[in-house]
């Protein structure tokens, strides 16, 4: 068995899922991980946002946009005006929530799985049922029962025990050799839909790889492999033909978009190389992670974006114990504001951390355990492995730099964003 995960700038439209079929020609045993196509998830993130502020005319607006983008693309894929009832089905069910689902602040990670799951599941309806009408006979699996997570929203953790048997027998039911399933989805004990985190359609194919104890995982991109910086950000970019497991780790942890930080795990413990591949020519090599690789001789750069400045102070001074450490991670916790980088004096702790809703809702809660605190938005995360002079000339000095840590490989710099 091989496990394929496509991204969904990937299977962005038509073209791209004829792409896919080309890709996986002649394959057999082979289980596909499929993520929302194109932008599809921001789009039902605003969907969320207008149930959340029961603008319910804004959603339904979202959602028709999505209908007629999804729409155009099967009617490409099958030549002529075409309606499949399975996906008419998914709409329906997503409208029925939009208008219909009484918020509450506290429900806003329930919503958020219920809502954005729509993406995974649409997609993969679509592709299974052209892969099908092409000659390419699939099982079309529902990962909210197939992948079970713990009683969390947003970045559920998966229950490995459950998911092999739930999974396996699954799999079991079907006479097809290829199966098509959704990438960061699953489900709760309670039965409702549970999200693994953004990007966590790799973590997905990565807890599949693992139970059905695949030969490999290949994640196709849109780049011709595994990369020292993103070249959007900059140009001069190259790529790394091998890397891996810890230095993979270290990188993902630190923002850089090659892969969900959970993935290498399940993978590292049945020893499962990973290929990062181009979607564009399947005939290039990529890059591929395993146990072992050759030392990295380029720089690495990553650039974490959405990040808020957090400076916190006790009004007692009582950081020189470290006696306020585990109220403060608590209430992180708590919020689900997720710690990229932490820098403490005597009497101040300094986080650099995701940008989330609950920002503000946290510092509040800070202020009232007895802190101050200061909030700086509009910053980035740049993380720089194996820097020169040059580049910290570049990146580590000027007055956009509000932090810095740096060791002797690595350098990390909280800065304003432009």
């Amino acid at each position: 068995m091989k496990v394929y995960k496509f991204g969904g700038a990937s299977v962005k439209n038509a073209d791209g899922v004829r792409n896919l079929h080309k890709i996986i020609a002649g394959e057999h045993d082979l289980f596909i991980i499929v993520s929302a196509m194109g932008k599809t998830t921001n789009a039902l993130e605003r969907v969320f946002d207008g149930i959340r502020r029961d603008d319910r005319a804004y959603a339904q607006e979202q959602i028709d946009t999505l209908r007629s983008n999804h729409a155009g693309i099967i009617d490409d894929l099958w030549h002529k005006p075409t309606k499949l009832e399975r996906i008419d089905a998914l709409f329906a069910e997503l409208e029925t929530l939009a208008h219909n689902f009484r918020y509450k602040p506290e429900d806003a990670e329930l919503l958020y799985d219920q809502v954005v799951a729509y993406g995974e599941l649409i997609s993969t309806t679509i592709i299974s049922e052209y892969l099908n009408k092409a000659g390419t006979h699939n099982a079309w699996i529902d990962m909210r029962h197939a992948m079970c997570t713990e009683q969390r929203h947003k970045d559920a953790a998966v229950d490995m025990e459950r998911t092999e048997k739930i999974l396996k027998e699954e799999l079991a039911r079907h006479r097809e050799n290829i199966f098509i399933g959704q990438g960061f989805i699953g489900g709760a004990p309670d039965g409702t839909t549970t999200t693994l985190g953004r990007e966590g359609s790799d973590y997905s194919a990565a807890v599949v790889a693992n139970i059905l104890d695949a030969e490999s995982m290949a994640v196709w991109k849109d780049v011709d492999g595994v990369l020292n910086a993103d070249p959007k950000i900059f140009p001069d970019a190259v790529q790394i033909a091998e890397l891996n497991y810890l230095d993979t780790i270290e990188l993902a942890y630190s923002g850089a978009q090659i892969i969900h930080p959970r993935t290498i795990k399940p993978l590292q413990n049945k020893n499962i190389p990973l290929y990062v591949r181009p979607f564009g020519d399947k005939r290039k090599p990529g890059t591929v992670i395993r146990s072992m690789s050759a030392p990295i001789e380029v720089p690495i750069l990553i650039l974490k974006k959405n990040q808020v400045l957090m400076t916190i102070r006790s009004r007692d001074f009582s950081f020189v114990l470290e006696e306020k450490f585990a109220t403060i991670f608590s209430l992180f916790e708590r919020f689900r504001i997720k710690v990229n980088l932490v820098h403490n004096s005597a009497i101040n702790l300094s986080f650099c951390v995701d940008e989330t809703w609950h920002i503000d809702e946290a510092v509040e809660a800070l202020r009232a355990s007895g802190f101050d605190v200061m909030k700086s938005t509009d910053m980035e995360l740049l993380t720089i492995r194996g820097y020169n002079t040059k580049l910290w000339d570049k990146y580590a000095c000027g007055n956009r730099v509000f932090l810095r840590q740096s060791t002797q490989s690595t350098v990390r710099i909280v800065r304003k964003r432009y």
